[in-house]
């Protein structure tokens, strides 16, 4: 670790919006002096009063002594003149996502500053090395990339650009540890780790609402609930706020060369345009008024008035979980060998998960007309909610599959007829943007699904999810969905193509 680099090293933190402020808050308490500077006067007002409510908190509940919380607010100078961090160590621009505006500002402070001063950003997708290309010493130059709230969120991508020098990703790899964080390093390509990978959990959903697979609601519940991801995808882009997440898009976008898999959606433009931006505009997909979301209620299937009874396939794999849990609740069962591997059956239908086909398309392949598709779950046996979708002739067994579920105490969405519904498709895309990662950058999969768990709070690391589904079942359900919609965006990755073939782990 660099001899300067240390809990006595002065840190300048250039920008003391909400991510400036959670940095300069970081850097007190792993025991820094911090130099917080910011040309508006307001946003460091709102800054300070930030971290003081925030250490208060601490305070209330134990985790600082109120000498503890002065001695970390003391630590924090703020300011609006430029050169009051003259002399630092460890300089972080933490200000909006612009190239230009980056470079300047970088730009402008490396003067004040050591030749061995870390200049660092904390941009969320924007090129390292372009960032470093406008500075005297690119070598000093890196990404630390904090996500919000920077004071509560554990991992931080450390990113080196083309001319970094090793020992300032081995120094920030220490300083993160020291500030309480995970780190892992991140390639310098679009996204980085966590905004790459994330892309199609936006991108998918803006996709089926407009096909019209469900509403907003509907398919946020089947994410969360089903899925087990934290917030839906609309949710959390209301909270993110439409404009700093339709920027990282459209960067990724421009950055790929206009990969499909990153195109905009053309509804999140039209709400941005509209300055329907989200929780922080007062409504986004969803209305928020004085504290409150506005949120519809999520319509389930109607279970039909019968006493249902449910066939089940004499080789179950994935469905077994869900048969056990029928079972315990009491569901009449009765086993069908006739039922094809891993399916049940109700009156005349067949229910099967989908593999990425439309039901239409896979009842006229298999020659079963009477046909209903369920979608993905993390967890069988527990999971509240179910989507699913059924061929005409299969609706009216729906409502009788519904009543088998409720006695379980699940509750099934019906889904419009399209391609991999909802959470298996959004997870195969989720899995295989992780794996394309790994196939092109030379990431680590174990940094992958850390990155992915600790940035995002998802249920499992991608790769990890690909492992328990298996890879030849991930690329089924790409390649169905390639067939149907013809989109380059829905190609496989060479390490899950390969996978498909050797069987090797996704994830090792």
């Amino acid at each position: 670790m660099d001899a300067m680099m240390t809990a006595r090293s002065r840190v300048w933190v250039l920008g003391a919006g909400s991510m400036g402020a959670g940095i300069a808050q970081l850097a007190a308490q792993a025991g820094h002096a911090v130099c917080l500077y910011d040309t508006r006067a307001p946003a460091l007002e709102r800054a300070l009063s930030a971290i003081a409510a925030d250490l208060d908190g601490a305070v209330s509940r134990g985790k600082l002594s109120p000498e503890q919380r002065q001695a970390i607010f003391e630590r924090i100078q703020p300011t609006n003149d430029i050169e009051s961090g003259r002399g630092s160590g460890i300089v972080i621009e933490a200000i909006t996502e612009d190239l230009s505006a980056k470079q300047e500002l970088l730009g402008s402070v490396q003067a004040f500053v050591a030749d061995d001063a870390l200049l660092l950003s904390n941009t969320s997708s924007l090129s390292i090395t372009a960032i470093a290309a406008a500075l005297h010493r690119p070598q000093r130059v890196a990404g630390w990339h904090f996500f919000n709230p920077a004071v509560r969120m554990k991992l931080v991508e450390i990113i080196p650009g083309l001319q970094t020098d090793s020992s300032v990703v081995e120094t920030l790899r220490t300083l993160s540890q020291e500030w309480g964080k995970t780190p892992v390093v991140a390639p310098n390509g679009p996204g980085f780790i966590v905004n790459r990978v994330a892309r199609p959990y936006y991108a998918e959903a803006w996709r089926l609402l407009a096909e019209g697979a469900a509403p907003a609601a509907a398919i946020d519940a089947l994410l969360r609930q089903c899925g087990g991801f934290a917030l839906g995808p609309f949710e959390l882009m209301d909270l993110i706020g439409h404009d700093i997440n339709l920027a990282v898009t459209e960067s990724v976008f421009r950055s790929t060369g206009y990969d499909s898999r990153y195109a905009p959606a053309l509804m999140q433009q039209e709400l941005v345009r509209a300055g329907r931006l989200g929780r922080k505009s007062g409504n986004g997909v969803y209305q928020y008024r004085d504290g409150a979301t506005t949120v519809p209620e999520v319509e389930a299937t109607k279970p039909a008035n019968v006493l249902p009874m449910v066939r089940y396939a004499a080789v179950l794999k994935s469905l077994a979980p869900l048969v056990d849990r029928l079972r315990q609740a009491g569901v009449a069962l009765v086993l069908d060998s006739l039922l094809p591997e891993d399916a049940l059956g109700v009156g005349a239908a067949t229910v099967v998960l989908t593999d990425g086909r439309i039901a239409a398309q896979r009842a006229a392949e298999e020659s079963c007309p009477s046909l209903i598709l369920l979608d993905l779950a993390l967890d069988f046996a527990s999971t509240p909610l179910l989507g699913a979708c059924a061929t005409d002739a299969a609706r009216s067994d729906l409502a009788v599959l519904a009543a088998a579920l409720a006695m379980t105490g699940l509750k099934l969405i019906e889904l419009a007829d399209v391609a991999g519904l909802v959470v298996a498709r959004i997870v195969a895309m989720l899995v295989n943007e992780a794996a394309d990662l790994a196939s092109w950058n030379a990431v680590r999969a174990a940094d992958i699904d850390l990155a992915m768990r600790l940035g995002t709070a998802y249920p499992r690391g991608p790769l990890a999810w690909g492992r328990t589904l298996g890879p030849a079942r991930v690329h089924a359900l790409l390649h169905n969905l390639f067939d149907h919609y013809g989109d380059f965006r829905y190609r496989a990755a060479p390490r899950l193509s390969a996978a498909r073939w050797t069987g090797a782990a996704l994830d090792a």
